[in-house]
């Protein structure tokens, strides 16, 4: 049953990832005073947690390199406060959604999406799971298309939280989680390091580590020990994250299936989904 928590990740996630790559977050965090897309991305996710130093961006976030987080926290928080960038994200995804939606957003279908989400997300796990947290302690909005974005929300952070503890049990560091990940083909390692800002001499050091462990044969290749391992991560990860899949139940999941992949779709079919993203995510067919 867990497989399908990863199933419903990659079907809904497009309809949360407009929170950082549509154009309309960027210009709302600029004219807060934020530089660039990087600072807007941790000001904008990091923002549940309020004013946190870069230790704890670093910390939760798992995979960014300490340096890159140091460049744009506490400097968003400088230039504005995390409720500021709370109203900006809400703000513009709701404008982003009306850009790529249309008339969808006023549609039954979407109503009813958007409380089987909420329903979904209330049961999603909170212990030890900071981001998921700090995003289910903020209020919920009142439009369904806000709804259904802060669902997915929860869902989503709760998920990569687990995916950290994951992360940690299987004895990755982020950079060598980074390169495990690349070496599963699901993105390039150029795109994956280069987007988390680690060297070339930081990629080589953790892929001599992950050989020296078996993980990884001479062409940086998964040996089966990789294999196992990066698998084994990935199926934590989905348990841990079924409970609210549980929650809705069966009918009640491939109900909100049915009902979102077309919004997604169109989502994924727009400029703002990254097709390239370093998640690997792919696009809603």
């Amino acid at each position: 049953m867990s497989e399908t928590s990863r199933r419903m990740w990659e079907l809904m996630e497009p309809y949360h990832a407009v929170t950082y790559f549509a154009p309309e977050s960027q210009q709302l965090c600029e004219a807060l005073g934020a530089k660039g897309f990087w600072m807007s991305y941790f000001a904008l996710r990091a923002a549940p947690l309020g004013p946190v130093p870069a230790e704890v961006v670093v910390a939760t976030f798992y995979n960014f390199h300490p340096r890159k987080v140091g460049h744009a926290v506490p400097a968003a928080w400088e230039a504005a406060s995390p409720a500021d960038y709370l109203r900006a994200r809400r703000e513009s995804v709701s404008q982003v959604l009306h850009r790529l939606l249309g008339d969808e957003i006023h549609a039954p279908g979407l109503v009813e999406a958007a409380e089987l989400a909420r329903t979904a997300a209330l049961a999603a796990p909170i212990a030890g799971r900071p981001l998921g947290a700090a995003n289910a302690a903020l209020h919920w909005p009142s439009e369904p298309h806000l709804i259904l974005w802060h669902a997915q929300t929860i869902l989503r952070e709760s998920r990569g939280d687990a995916h950290v503890a994951a992360l940690l049990s299987g004895g990755l560091d982020p950079c060598e989680a980074l390169v495990v990940f690349a070496a599963d083909g699901k993105v390039t390692a150029e795109r994956v390091r280069t987007s988390r800002s680690w060297t070339e001499a930081e990629w080589d050091s953790a892929t001599t580590r992950l050989r020296d462990r078996g993980l990884l044969d001479g062409s940086d290749t998964l040996t089966p020990d990789g294999r196992a391992l990066r698998a084994w991560v990935e199926d934590r990860t989905d348990q841990a994250s079924q409970q609210p899949w549980n929650v809705l139940g069966p009918n009640g999941t491939e109900r909100l299936a049915e009902l979102i992949h077309p919004l997604t779709r169109t989502i994924a079919n727009s400029n703002a989904f990254a097709e390239d993203n370093p998640m690997g995510l792919p696009k809603p067919a």
